[in-house]
Order: C-alpha cells, then structure tokens, then sequence
C-alpha cells in the first residue's frame, strides 16, 4: 500500500486550510466518517466545519482555565457557529496533562503524562495533540475505538497536522494505533 504524506515549510494557521483539504481528501477515500478537530478558540473549528461538510466533526478543546482561571477560550460566538452546522464540542481535561501538570506544578515532578506528551512531540506538537484529543473524544464516547478517524491538531494557532488512527480510550492509550500521518511541518 502507498500513501501520500505533505511536508509544510511553516506552522499553524498558514496551513489551515490545506491541513483540513487533505484530511477530508482522505476521509472520503477511506470511507471515514468522523474527524476529530483540536481548537483552542474555535477558529479553525469554524473553518472545519465549513470544509468538512459532510462529516460527523467532533471538535475538542481546552478546559475551562488553561491560560487564565475561570476564563474558556473557546468563544461563545464559535462555540455557537459550530454547534449550527452540526459540529459536537468535547471539553475534558487533556488526557495526557491533567494530574500529571499538578504533580509537576506542585512538586516539580514528572509524571507518565508528560513522559508521553514529551516523546510524541519529537514527531511535532501536532502529532501529541492529535493523539491527545482523539483519546479525549473516545473518553467522551463521540468516537468508537477500533473505528479509524481522523484527527486534525496544530502547533499553537490553527492546523498543520492530521493523522489516521484507530481510537481508544486513555487508560488503553498504549493500544492507539497511528495508522497514517497525513500531513505534518517539516521540523
């Protein structure tokens, strides 16, 4: 079998557009169903729902409090548009952080969380946070495990990397199977 893999030159929202092309490309080949969307503000949850009509899109985001106490950057206005068009929202606390930021925050530790976290960035931010949120999404049960999707995550703002995985839930995170990395920066 041969699969196709783009390579971008820059990160984040410049390969938005591009990223959310090639995961519906693929999606439509496969057959697939749903993609999964990381978004921090709902910006590119927006776009996604625009370019992948047509697809169960499962858009998961920050907990309430990341970046500053009591304050979800996922704007109302967003959270609305997606909703409209059919989109589902996820708000979990990030599987592979949780307990283990506490622990490192309060004892200045690390933990498996962030061993794990760690080792998926060496192949991109994109490629932790497309792991991360697909086990966020089968936690929910919005996804089932052992049927592929697709998952789109970024480096900081906006999407640069889409893989084709088989979901689990987290506590069998070491049974995720990344099956294609569609796209990803080329650093």
């Amino acid at each position: 079998m041969e699969s196709r893999t783009v390579y971008f030159e820059h990160l984040g929202v410049e390969t938005t557009e591009n990223t959310l092309q090639i995961a519906k490309r693929r999606a439509e080949e496969l057959g697939i169903k749903k993609v999964i969307v990381a978004s921090t503000t709902g910006d590119t949850a927006v776009r996604a729902m625009d370019i992948l009509k047509g697809l169960r899109v499962v858009v998961v985001t920050h907990v309430a409090g990341m970046r500053e106490p009591n304050v979800q950057e996922f704007t109302e206005k967003n959270r609305q548009m997606v909703e409209s068009k059919g989109g589902i929202m996820v708000t979990a606390a990030h599987a592979f952080s949780g307990l283990s930021s506490a622990m490192r925050h309060k004892f200045n530790t690390y933990v498996i969380g962030d061993i794990v976290a760690n080792t998926l960035r060496i192949f991109g931010q994109g490629v932790k946070v497309a792991c991360e949120v697909t086990l966020m999404a089968a936690d929910s049960g919005l996804v089932l495990t052992g049927e592929d999707v697709i998952s789109v995550a970024g480096t900081g703002h906006g999407a640069d990397t889409a893989l084709l995985l088989t979901p689990v839930i987290s506590r069998n995170f070491f049974d995720l199977k990344v099956k294609e990395i569609l796209c990803k920066p080329h650093h």
